[in-house]
């Protein structure tokens, strides 16, 4: 039976480039919501590596702690968001929205977790420097692998905008 990743065998910091969680996030992306997350161009540690390096959209991930946290962002969403790697990967994913944006982001997990996914989300965010910003046409899916076992929650987005 597969660990959430809240289990203490996978540190995140091994997550950026693994294949394993790439085919976690792509796949669970593909079953759910019926269209692929990325080019199915090379090997499953190409798809990684371009994911994580060149995409050019933000892709995030949290565990399913009680305060979840990043597990993952890729390069593209550690720019949008103003945090590098470690300081993103220890962040709750709660601080991605002002306090009073935080009801309205918990109403959205709420449905993600009751649909499995929501596929055209609105909201906004806020960069590690206070900056805000609108989400749009955003993607959030349960990471769920092949066996039911839900290991977190993941969002896809390419529009952003400043408040």
């Amino acid at each position: 039976m597969a660990q959430p990743l809240s289990a203490p065998r996978l540190r995140p910091a091994d997550l950026a480039l693994d294949p394993d969680f790439l085919r976690l996030l792509a796949g669970s992306h593909a079953r759910l919501i019926g269209v692929p997350l990325l080019p199915e161009e090379g090997d499953a540690a190409e798809q990684a590596r371009w994911l994580y390096e060149a995409a050019p959209f933000c892709v995030l991930a949290h565990n399913t702690d009680a305060d979840p946290r990043f597990v993952y962002a890729n390069r593209a969403a550690q720019a949008c968001f103003e945090y590098g790697w470690d300081e993103f990967i220890t962040l709750p994913s709660r601080l991605s929205a002002e306090a009073p944006d935080r009801a309205e982001r918990q109403r959205l997990l709420d449905v993600v977790t009751r649909d499995g996914f929501i596929g055209d989300y609105r909201g906004i965010r806020i960069a590690k420097s206070g900056r805000r910003f609108w989400i749009e046409s955003a993607v959030v899916w349960q990471l769920i692998d092949e066996a039911g076992t839900l290991h977190g929650q993941a969002a896809a987005f390419g529009d952003w905008r400043a408040v």
